[in-house]
């Protein structure tokens, strides 16, 4: 299983297309906050609820210095879709190998319905502006999860 990443550490730095196909780079956002949330599927219930939670929220974030970004194992064309049909304003970017879902420790063992499978695991990391971790939550619920951050960034 992957480490979870401790606030103080470096995040680590990534480049994954966005459901356009295009690169985003964590490093393309210094010197401004990121968050960046970890979610099993686009198009299922609990990913497509924290994603709206997301967009509704995004200029409240925005204006408080905060970009977010959604990573999820999903292939560009699936991710174009759920944005699509969900209207969704965040930035979202595929992660097929799972390289950076490990690296931040949002992919290992968890318990879903009682029984221990591998998989995503709901992480929410929130990076400053020179590239630390600030906050590392893990096993998060997709819902009220976005007005919790919310509350304790004093936002």
């Amino acid at each position: 299983m992957s480490e979870r990443l401790q606030p103080g550490d470096t995040a680590p730095d990534f480049t994954l297309p966005d459901a356009d196909g295009k690169e985003v780079s964590l490093s393309d956002h210094r010197g401004r906050k990121v968050i960046v949330y970890f979610y099993p599927a686009a198009l299922t219930p609990g990913c497509t609820k924290q994603a709206c939670d997301f967009t509704d929220n995004l200029e409240l974030l925005a204006g408080a210095g905060y970009d977010v970004i959604g990573v999820s194992p999903d292939k560009p064309e699936k991710l174009a879709k759920f944005r699509e049909k969900e209207d969704l304003r965040v930035t979202l970017v595929g992660d097929p190998s799972k390289s950076v879902l490990e690296s931040y420790g949002a992919f290992g063992e968890k318990k879903l319905y009682g029984k221990t499978v591998t998989g995503v695991i709901r992480s929410t990391v929130v990076v400053d502006e020179d590239g630390k971790v600030e906050r590392a939550l893990y096993n998060v619920k997709a819902t009220g999860h976005v007005a919790k951050i919310i509350k304790d960034l004093g936002i």
